[in-house]
């Protein structure tokens, strides 16, 4: 798969903003995904401008991604979702795969 130039890898935004909120992809969009974002502006949430999708059992989800753990708690207190892991996250041709519940914790730690 080729990148832009400049453009964050999925490793990198992992590394940059480990803590990651999924929700299912229609809770992410329209005025809602405007609320989401103006948000986390006004909190200074340290959002990933980059997130990405995966797909579970025929249901797509929106990944959002910070920088910290107390930011995506207060994402996730407004908003509901659930924690993400990176490492559930499928690997090659199965990248946009969710292998829910493959690596174990629900609840990140500090980095």
């Amino acid at each position: 798969m080729n990148r832009r130039k400049g453009e964050l890898t999925p490793s990198a935004i992992d590394r940059g903003w480990p803590f990651q909120i999924i929700l299912p992809q229609e809770a992410s969009l329209g005025k809602l995904g405007a609320e989401m974002m103006e948000f986390c502006e006004k909190q200074k949430l340290m959002r990933c401008v980059r997130g990405h999708s995966i797909f579970h059992e025929d249901r797509h989800y929106n990944v959002h991604c910070f920088a910290t753990k107390a930011g995506a708690q207060a994402f996730l207190d407004r908003y509901g979702g659930e924690w993400f892991d990176p490492k559930e996250r499928g690997k090659g041709l199965n990248w946009n795969k969710w292998l829910k519940g493959s690596a174990g914790a629900k609840t990140p730690s500090n980095p």
